[in-house]
C-alpha cells in the first residue's frame, strides 16, 4: 500500500516507529451525487482544514462501529449501511494514520455540528479550502467514477 506524505519538510513526530491510527471515514452521499464535507473544529491539528468526518477507532472497535459512534458523536447522525470502499495511508506529522473511506447513502437525523465545525455539501470541483490532505484521494477517486476531467480542488 502506498502512503500519502503530508506536508513532508515538517518533522514526523514518535519518529519512524510510531503506531498506526486506524480510522473510520463518512463518505455521505446524497442521491444528487454531492457529498458531504466538513471543517477540522477549532483547536485541532488542521484546524479549518476540510474533510470527510469520522475518528478513530476504539479498542475493539470495527470501522464500521467506529463510524456509526462518530457519525453521531461529531455531526448529530443515525447512519443506515455502511459500504466499506477504499483505504489510504496518511502519514501526517503528528501522526500516521489509516483511513478506511466507507461510503454512505442514508441517514436519519439532521446534521448537527457538535465540535464547532462547520459542513458543506460539495460536488466536484470542491469550493471549500484548505482541503486536508487526506481528503484529495477520495476527490481523485470521485473524479475516476464519475468520469470527472477537470482540477477537482476549484483551482486551488
Amino acid at each position: 500500500m502506498s502512503v500519502l506524505v503530508a506536508d513532508g519538510e515538517r518533522p514526523r513526530e514518535g519518529g519512524a516507529d510510531r503506531k498506526v491510527v486506524d480510522v473510520a471515514v463518512g463518505v455521505l452521499i446524497r442521491p444528487d451525487g454531492d457529498f458531504l464535507l466538513t471543517s477540522r473544529p477549532p483547536g485541532k491539528v488542521y484546524e479549518h482544514y476540510w474533510e470527510f468526518p469520522g475518528g478513530k477507532l476504539e479498542p475493539g472497535e470495527t470501522v464500521e462501529q467506529a463510524l456509526r459512534r462518530e457519525l453521531q458523536e461529531e455531526i448529530g447522525i443515525t447512519i443506515a449501511g455502511v459500504h466499506p470502499w477504499k483505504i489510504e495511508m496518511v502519514d501526517y506529522p503528528h501522526a500516521l494514520v489509516r483511513l478506511n473511506f466507507c461510503k454512505v447513502f442514508e441517514w436519519t437525523g439532521e446534521l448537527h455540528m457538535r465540535e464547532g465545525q462547520l459542513y458543506a455539501w460539495q460536488g466536484l470541483p470542491v469550493a471549500v479550502k484548505p482541503v486536508l490532505p487526506g481528503t484529495l484521494p477520495v476527490l481523485a477517486w470521485f473524479a475516476s467514477e464519475r468520469g470527472y476531467a477537470g482540477d477537482t480542488r476549484g483551482g486551488s
